[in-house]
């Protein structure tokens, strides 16, 4: 399996295209996540699409233009639309595609809409890559942490798709008291490395197993 955590949608940076490539290949197809939204800001297909469609949305350009650099045709990419596809186009997107792609936002609550589709296992058994950037590295791991922010305003453990269990993320580090805070009480908690990438700047790629850093990510342990 090949797991891909990110800062962002910036895949075309030289730090990750020169490694990237040799996994995300021209003739692949990718479905994309687009779960992670806010309630609040986001209540109806109108809202989803101010974010995500082609006409007009938010973060559009930059998720396909990042794929389309390693010569991913635009015909191949699908967003999985939580008001406007059924659960049954939903896991059919996800089982034709090379990589599945979770967006930045609210884990928790992608996990939510998730289980509400009834996708947990169809996205846990995909043998194709994962990837994902923010909230779509940290729900690759089989528990994840957030730091007090805010969104969040107390930390927390959740529970994520167990793809990967022997680390923890901090995602968007920069160095603060709040996140190294979070970092020693994991490692105290849960007796794992962290690694924290820093904000922008920093990846992992996960393959069977062997982890390879790239940019800037910094790794706390015992």
């Amino acid at each position: 399996m090949i797991n891909i955590l990110l800062e962002g949608y910036e895949i075309s940076e030289p730090y990750l295209y020169n490694e990237l490539k040799n996994y995300i290949k021209p003739d692949y197809s990718v479905a994309i996540i687009a779960f992670s939204f806010m309630d609040s800001t986001t209540k109806c297909l109108s809202d989803w699409n101010k974010l995500y469609s082609k006409k007009r949305g938010k973060y559009y350009n930059g998720i396909v233009k990042g794929l389309t650099a390693y010569g991913i045709s635009k015909s191949n990419i699908s967003f999985v639309n939580y008001f406007s596809d059924t659960k049954e186009i939903a896991e059919q997107k996800i089982q034709s595609a090379d990589i599945v792609y979770f967006t930045g936002g609210l884990p928790d609550r992608m996990m939510d809409r998730i289980n509400e589709f009834n996708l947990y296992d169809t996205l846990l058994n995909h043998n194709g890559i994962i990837m994902g950037y923010s909230a779509g590295a940290v729900i690759q791991l089989a528990e994840y942490h957030l730091s007090p922010d805010e969104k969040y305003k107390e930390f927390s453990y959740y529970k994520g798709i167990p793809y990967l269990n022997n680390f923890y993320l901090e995602v968007h580090y920069e160095n603060t008291e709040t996140q190294n805070a979070a970092i020693k009480k994991v490692i105290k908690e849960r007796g794992k490395t962290v690694y924290a990438t820093s904000l922008g700047k920093g990846a992992l790629i996960v393959h069977n197993g062997k982890i390879k850093l790239l940019g800037d990510v910094r790794c706390f342990n015992n």
